[in-house]
């Protein structure tokens, strides 16, 4: 199994979950003082575990999983996962770009999260790679986070979708009946969302019942 991940999104999202476990505790336990349960207090937390959501969306979630069987693209609020034979390319340039067949048959079209940039980003670490080739004589094409993300997705592609093979019709049919009937799905993820909609939700509610106090 393969799993890309931003290390720079989960050390910042575990950064700011300490933080955010330490206020709690504080204002629960009254590490630093007394503990209040005020409706400002409340509302803290509520703040506290609204950010949690979004570390936990934005910086943890978010991933590229790829085994024998299929790919599946973990972005901030859905999941996407591809039979090989249901993939049609994967491209690295400022993010990785997977398309693929799916439900209903129509190609679609995938970006993950993870690895993304600005096109002008891009340029310049491609221009850096082309650099260092030059200087080391090594060849550091796809060398880019999301250009070596989707090398390596490429070659496990390459490894794991059913292939034709000459000489033997049966076989060759039959790959190409996977491929056609391969599918890939895109669903929300019930915990990213709950994540995010919950606390939202308890702040509005504190947000209400402030004005009207």
């Amino acid at each position: 199994m393969t799993t890309i991940r931003s290390t720079a999104g989960r050390v910042a999202a575990y950064a700011w979950l300490t933080f955010a476990a330490l206020n709690l505790a504080d204002l629960v336990f009254g590490i630093t003082g007394e503990p209040t349960y005020s409706l400002t207090a409340c509302t803290v937390g509520a703040l506290l575990l609204l950010g949690s959501g979004i570390a936990y969306t934005v910086g943890l979630r978010p991933a590229i999983v790829a085994d024998d069987a299929a790919l599946m693209i973990r972005n901030p609020l859905r999941d996407v996962r591809v039979p090989w034979a249901a993939v049609r390319r994967i491209e690295g340039t400022n993010a990785v770009t997977v398309r693929f067949a799916g439900p209903d048959g129509a190609v679609l079209e995938s970006r993950a999260w993870v690895h993304q940039t600005s096109p002008r980003a891009q340029a310049k670490a491609e221009a850096r790679a082309r650099r260092e080739q030059r200087r080391t004589g090594l060849d550091l094409r796809g060398r880019t986070p999301a250009g070596y993300a989707a090398q390596r997705l490429n070659e496990m592609l390459d490894r794991n979708r059913p292939k034709k093979r000459t000489g033997a019709p049966d076989k060759a049919a039959e790959a190409e009946k996977a491929k056609e009937s391969a599918r890939g799905v895109v669903t929300w993820s019930v915990p990213a969302v709950a994540s995010l909609a919950v606390p939202l939700a308890v702040l509005v509610v504190l947000v209400i019942v402030g004005a009207v106090t």
